[in-house]
């Protein structure tokens, strides 16, 4: 029997490593609908982000730190950020000095997993709790490794089961305010929309179909909630060209032409103006 010398095998990986090993793997393969792969390469800083849902996010590579409404988080790789409902963020992404890279997987905890888990949860829900926690992926390593090895194998149905196993164990460590149903406002309708078509010429005639009001009731609910169509128009855009801008390598002027901008230096100044940073400045897009 042919045996290896002790000293020259690899050692076993613990669980931490592998499962992070396990989710670099993900963060290699073409982004899907499950997940998202999050990279720069330059620093950088963005302001007022918009979370339009309840998001997990295990930091790979780099580093972050973020500030919300309530409290300020740092993370390192290995450490998981959860965003327990729709916020408002400023962040700041830091490459990995010896890779060059940010490298996050962001994971939507979608309706489904949510209604799945909230079916399955027969203790109280608490609606309080901060937007924001931070969790060590060992908290969370058994049911992410489910999820990732049933997606590593095309096993959708089982991957999204998992996911709600993964839901279920952050409202054991106090979130159950992800279990809370929520009312999206007119905004949040509007922008979610918008976010589907962000190239669609979207008119108040789109919406005032849409909704069954008039434009000058569209108008009054929107000012209620201290906004205008236009302002939530250009905010879906510019939230689906930020995505864009982290998990492709696509040129500026084909980000700003896939989210309705025909003239790339009006894009810039909006995006340079909403977010606080130029679009170059995540360092992902090459030349056309």
């Amino acid at each position: 029997m042919n045996l290896a010398h002790p000293l020259t095998q690899a050692p076993p990986q613990l669980p931490a490593q592998h499962l992070l090993a396990q989710l670099e793997r993900l963060a290699s393969c073409d982004r899907t609908a499950e997940y998202a792969c999050i990279t720069a390469r330059h620093q950088h800083g963005a302001r007022s982000v918009d979370v339009t849902q309840p998001t997990l996010a295990i930091l790979l590579q780099g580093r972050k730190q973020v500030h919300g409404a309530t409290r300020s988080l740092e993370f390192a790789p290995g450490d998981v950020f959860l965003m327990a409902r729709r916020c408002r963020l400023d962040v700041v992404n830091l490459p990995d000095p010896a890779s060059g890279i940010y490298l996050s997987l962001t994971i939507p905890l979608c309706d489904g997993a949510i209604q799945t888990a909230r079916m399955a949860w027969v203790d109280p829900i608490r609606r309080d709790g901060d937007d924001i926690a931070k969790f060590d992926n060992l908290d969370l390593s058994e049911e992410l490794q489910r999820w990732a090895s049933a997606l590593q194998a095309g096993q959708l149905a089982e991957a999204r089961i998992a996911l709600a196993a993964v839901v279920i164990a952050l409202c054991r460590r106090g979130q159950t305010s992800l279990l809370a149903p929520h009312s999206p406002s007119l905004a949040m309708q509007v922008r979610d929309t918008v976010a589907a078509q962000p190239d669609r010429e979207w008119t108040s005639r789109d919406f005032e179909t849409m909704l069954g009001m008039s434009g000058a009731t569209l108008r009054r609910h929107l000012v209620a909630e201290h906004t205008t169509l236009r302002d939530v128009i250009a905010s879906a855009r510019l939230g689906c060209a930020l995505t864009l801008l982290y998990t492709t390598r696509w040129p500026i002027k084909t980000v700003a032409a896939k989210v309705g901008y025909r003239s790339v230096s009006s894009f810039t100044k909006r995006f340079s103006d909403r977010y606080g940073m130029g679009p170059s400045e995540i360092g992902n897009a090459e030349t056309a």
